[in-house]
């Protein structure tokens, strides 16, 4: 059982196979039959020009372009990706047209097969090396963005090559949600933390759309719940399997699982992304718990969940849970360690997922506790972060000059000693003295966005190539 089933989308690529005819035709014709039989290998749907729509069904001429562009359009909204597959040197102009006629403003990934040594004879040499240089000056010319493989030719059928669609596949999920994006904001920001503050004009006018609910409108809903509410009793069971944690305050444990249930409905109803929440301080003097647990789970349902309504942080949140397929979490950039230069504390109170932890209990929250007391305060995630590589992900919109920027950066969290409370981990990130120099320079927030996974460069490509932000990168 899972917070909110999230459903697996199927990933549609149009598919445009290139052709020149005076290179051999015949490699192009097995070209587009590679394709598409790597297409069905990987389980991505596709639109392609039919094999009798022009010779052998690829791309060569203006006419080509015309019905190539035509098919394209009329599914448009299936389309989320174009790869351009060069099996000979293809026609730059063909390629280019379609792109220009179809409009989609969708990711582009640019292909060439490789020669073989020992197939260099008239009927066999393929020049799709040169081909590929050609097709992008003129994609260049035109404004057209499009994303390179990892080596820049490569057999369709490769190993490389089907990582580099699998990567493409990521980039086109990035892009594409973040121009439709729908997140929500539960309540308003902490008083004294204006390093959170972001410009919902600048999100919206990149497409990004923000959905406002004040805490006493969530209260309001929590108050119209039984307990007895099957929905409640399922968070209940839910909430309580969660960790390892034996003992819940059953106040507590009600008050956790009413707030989810209320949460999840207005996620359905609003159609949302992710959240970011006022965890602090009006619901723990006002409902007599920390949320953090609640916001744990729908975080590791894939539903990520930003603390203190850092929406800009959410944003860091959702793009690296798209580029990785798994959970990502808030924290703040925290502590020195020791005297290590390039080592640091990366802490939050906490609402990590539970993916996260080496192990991981429920408590009473170790800061607030302090002055609310622990009858209000239970609902607190605690353990130590797994050691694996990480990618740290910072946005903020930035309103003196206009844009949205971001910074990505990759580490490693590390098994050194530290013995603290919370949601904790040591990282090590080369270069770190620079990195926070940026940070501190560029008017960064002290909360930065954190997933277990190396995605730094799809991201990167994703955000500057085709959003036009400005990133900032250490990788």
């Amino acid at each position: 059982m899972s917070f909110i089933n999230i459903k697996s989308e199927q990933m549609t690529f149009g598919i445009i196979v290139g052709n020149r005819d005076v290179f051999p035709s015949d490699l192009a014709k097995q070209g587009r039959i590679e394709i598409i039989d790597v297409m069905r290998e990987l389980g991505y749907d596709y639109v392609i020009i039919g094999e009798n729509d022009t010779q052998f069904g690829v791309v060569e001429t203006y006419d080509d372009s015309k019905k190539c562009a035509e098919l394209f359009k009329a599914n448009r909204e299936k389309i989320d990706g174009i790869l351009v597959i060069l099996p000979n040197f293809g026609d730059e102009k063909g390629i280019a047209n379609t792109l220009k006629m179809a409009n989609l403003n969708v990711p582009v990934l640019i292909h060439a097969s490789s020669d073989e040594i020992n197939k260099m004879n008239r009927a066999n040499r393929r020049d799709a090396f040169c081909g590929k240089i050609s097709v992008t000056s003129v994609l260049y010319q035109y404004g057209i963005p499009f994303t390179l493989t990892k080596y820049h030719t490569c057999p369709i059928k490769s190993d490389i090559f089907k990582e580099d669609l699998k990567r493409f596949e990521k980039i086109c999920k990035i892009v594409n949600k973040l121009r439709r994006a729908r997140l929500g904001q539960i309540g308003t920001r902490p008083n004294a933390f204006e390093t959170v503050r972001y410009s919902e004009k600048i999100l919206e006018f990149n497409g990004i759309s923000i959905e406002p609910i004040d805490l006493s409108e969530i209260f309001g809903f929590i108050n119209q719940l039984n307990v007895d509410d099957p929905k409640v009793q399922e968070k209940i069971e839910f909430i309580k399997n969660y960790t390892k944690t034996t003992t819940f305050p059953q106040e507590s444990l009600v008050k956790l699982a009413k707030l989810a249930v209320v949460i999840e409905n207005w996620i359905i109803e609003k159609d949302l992304g992710g959240f970011a929440f006022q965890c602090w301080p009006s619901i723990v003097s006002n409902f007599g718990i920390v949320p953090c647990a609640v916001m744990s789970m729908f975080s590791e349902g894939l539903v990520p969940a930003a603390c203190e309504v850092d929406i800009s942080g959410l944003i860091g949140m959702y793009i690296l849970q798209l580029a990785s397929g798994t959970p990502s979490a808030i924290v703040d950039w925290n502590n020195n360690y020791g005297d290590d230069p390039n080592k640091m504390v990366l802490f939050h109170c906490s609402n990590f997922p539970k993916s996260f932890f080496q192990d991981s209990r429920m408590t009473v929250h170790p800061i607030m506790s302090e002055f609310d007391g622990e009858e209000n305060t239970f609902g607190a995630i605690q353990g130590r972060v797994k050691t694996k590589p990480c990618t740290m992900l910072r946005i903020e919109t930035d309103d003196i000059f206009g844009e949205i920027k971001a910074i990505v950066v990759e580490g490693k969290y590390t098994n050194d000693p530290l013995d603290t409370y919370g949601g904790y981990g040591v990282v090590e990130i080369a270069n770190l003295q620079k990195l926070l120099k940026k940070l501190c320079r560029g008017g960064f927030a002290h909360h930065v966005a954190v997933s277990l996974n190396e995605v730094g460069d799809i991201i990167n490509e994703a955000l500057s190539n085709y959003l036009g932000w400005n990133v900032h990168t250490l990788l």
